[in-house]
This record gives C-alpha cells, structure tokens and sequence, in this order.
C-alpha cells in the first residue's frame, strides 16, 4: 500500500533538525535503491515507495517508482486526469496497458464502485470487483517480460475511479509503455454502447446482477477496435439521450451535459485532451432513450416537436465534433429503430452542406437476441454488431 510524505507539511511544528533528519534517511534510501530497488518505506515529494512484508502477501510487495507519473508507465487512450500519484476517470472501459519484467505484477487501484480485469499476456488473470484502495497481487508469472492490462468493466458514472500504476514483484522491473496505436475511434453512446448487462443469462437482473454482468471490454465498440487494432474511448452514458433520457428522467441533462467531462461526477469538469487523442473514425449511437418510451404528461414535446429538436441537437454536436477534430475525422451516425429515419435525415443535411464525411449507417439487428439485462445486447449480439461495423468501418476512406 501506498502513502505520501510531503517533507513540508510533516515539518510544521517540528525542529529544523527533526526535519533535515528525516529528509536526508528518505534522501539517501532514493538514492540506495536506484529505479528498480525495493523497500520498506514510504515516499518522498512524489517519488513513490512500495513496501513488502512478505513476498506471498496481497498488498505488500512492490518497487520504487521515480517521479516521473503513472502515465509515463502506462499506455492509456482513455479520458482520465493526472492527478500526480493516481489517475482518475469515470467513463466505462477505460483501459491501461504495461509491461513489466518478473514472477509478478501489482495494479494499485481506489475504486469502490466498478469492476475490472486484468490480463496477462492477453488472458484475463483475474476479476477485481470492487477493489477498493489496495494493490492487487498476481504472482507466479514465468521470470520475463509480460504484457499487463487493466480494464474497467463497468459504468459508475457517480464514482471517481483511480489507477496508480504498475508496480513490480521484488526483483522485477516496470518496463516502458507499450507504444500507441496508429489508429483510433471513439464511440459515443448509451447504455447499449457501455455494454449494459451483456454477460446475462437472464433478461430481468437485479441492480447487483447488472453491475456484474456489464463488461464494456465485450462491447461491440471494444471489439470492433480490437479487431481495427485501433485505440478507442468508449464514451457510453446508460439511461441518456441527445434531448430526452429514457421515459422521460433526469429533464435537467442529457448526454450532451456530461459529454465533455473527464470525471461525470463533477458539475463542470472538462477534460483536457492531451493533444494525442486525434481519432480517424467517431461512432454516434444515440437514440434509443430519446424515443423508445412513450412521451409522459408534463413533459414538454409533442412527437413532432421532439423528433425536430433530436435532429436540431443532434446536427449541433455533429457540428461540434467536426469542429474539435477537424475535416479529416468520419463520423459515423449510427440509425436504428425508432430514430433511423431521423438519423438518416441529420446526415443528408451535413452532407448537402460539402461534409462528404459524416456516413449513416444502418445498424442491422437482424440475428440479435437481446438477452442482456432489461433487452439489452447480449455478448453475442455484441459480437454480431462488431461482425457488420468492423467490415462497414473497414470499407471507409479513413486514410487507415
């Protein structure tokens, strides 16, 4: 486990000479340990110290880390802020990868709200439910390089998540990131884009059931990047609409309201694109809560009216997206059910207006079960989905 030193705040109230002590014991450890050594101790000023009390135990192996962040170690394309130790993010499937050298690997995770995997090597060696604020242990790896993987499987839209890194079994080492994918896609969504209850058996779960069953990382948009060997954001909001939310909840927002935001928690929050996420390809998929219930008393749409403001606000965030990506990006526009015609109807009108780039395409639920959670997509309709946009994306003058 991890803790904080900060030399100047312990120092308040303590004599100069305490202070310069302590200082130069931690000062002197940095040094004796060099980037790879172990200790028992904990850090100083951001440079930051695992501690081990026995190599078998859950939480107490680990490596010194230099000051240099999380994410100078990890490879990441997902929405998240450095917060100096941790990283912190709250869109579902988020994902970081690594590479470390040892017999064992140790994801130092604060989340008390979502689920995770994390793969080894490209096989999933372990679920996380819930962690909490620990360091997970996998040991017993073959001494060589291997590639690490953490994922968060779920939408926790009223939690923070936090991530610090990748820590090494005892002589072991945390190598460089791996390197960036060339290409990358984001996709904007609701619930049937995080993933919603996929790994069901059953269509009527319990909200326990449906926090367990949700896997973002076997949506048809993971997938369908995995299979591009594309970097993606998974930018999925579950009950959200473009005007409306599902029968007619939450009349203060909409996706739009949280769309900019790195932590969906925090009124406000916009998240700082690190200049690296320049994505070729943006999948829409918004629709269903808009018009999947009927419109209640009270609310304030006809269906006339509200199919015409769907296609006003969907036309503007086109628009924004255009505007935040440039003229070389292709946005698809996703129509299905209910809203394919509105849809269809927003991208005759960019492209009548010279954007040649905006594409519909018609999601084909022929072949689906919807045995997900609630008549979501199941992993395999997830899996038939990504079949048809993998080889639909794949036909895109994108420049891939």
């Amino acid at each position: 486990m991890y803790t904080t030193f900060n030399a100047s705040s312990w120092g308040r109230g303590r004599s100069a000479g305490a202070l310069a002590a302590v200082t130069a014991l931690l000062a002197a450890l940095v040094t004796g340990l060099g980037a790879t050594g172990t200790a028992r101790a904990a850090s100083v000023d951001g440079v930051k110290v695992g501690q081990f009390a026995d190599w078998d135990g859950a939480d107490q192996q680990g490596q010194l880390i230099r000051a240099t962040g999380v994410l100078a170690r990890v490879h990441t394309a997902g929405r998240v802020k450095d917060a100096g130790n941790m990283v912190q993010y709250s869109w579902p499937g988020v994902y970081f990868e690594g590479r470390v050298r040892g017999t064992g690997v140790g994801i130092v995770l604060n989340d008390s709200a979502a689920d995770y995997d994390v793969q080894i090597d490209g096989a999933t060696a372990a679920t996380l439910v819930t962690p909490g604020n620990t360091t997970h242990w996998i040991n017993g790896l073959s001494n060589r390089t291997h590639t690490v993987r953490l994922v968060k499987r779920n939408d926790t839209p009223w939690d923070t998540s936090a991530f610090g890194g990748f820590v090494a079994a005892p002589g072991g080492a945390v190598l460089s990131k791996p390197a960036a994918r060339n290409r990358q896609i984001e996709f904007i969504g609701d619930s049937l884009t995080v993933g919603y209850g996929n790994l069901s058996t059953s269509r009527t779960c319990t909200s326990d059931q449906l926090r367990r069953n949700t896997n973002s990382d076997v949506s048809y948009g993971a997938l369908t990047a995995r299979r591009l060997n594309a970097d993606y954001q998974i930018n999925g909001y579950s009950g959200l609409g473009m005007v409306r939310n599902y029968n007619g909840g939450r009349s203060d927002v909409t996706y739009r309201t949280f769309y900019d935001r790195a932590l969906l928690n925090v009124p406000g929050d916009v998240w700082q694109n690190p200049g690296t996420w320049r994505p070729q390809v943006v999948v829409i998929n918004l629709g269903t809560n808009d018009f999947s219930t009927a419109l209640n008393p009270g609310e304030p749409w006809t269906p006339e009216s509200l199919a015409a403001d769907y296609r006003s606000a969907y036309g503007n965030f086109i628009q924004k997206l255009r505007t935040r990506y440039g003229a070389g990006t292709t946005i698809v526009a996703v129509g299905a059910g209910q809203y394919a015609a509105h849809v269809q109807q927003v991208v005759k009108g960019r492209n009548d207006a010279g954007d040649s780039r905006v594409r519909y395409w018609l999601l084909d639920d022929s072949g689906l079960d919807f045995l997900g959670c609630d008549w979501h997509y199941s992993a395999r309709d997830d899996r038939l989905i990504a079949d048809r946009l993998t080889s639909y994306l794949g036909g895109l003058p994108t420049g891939w």
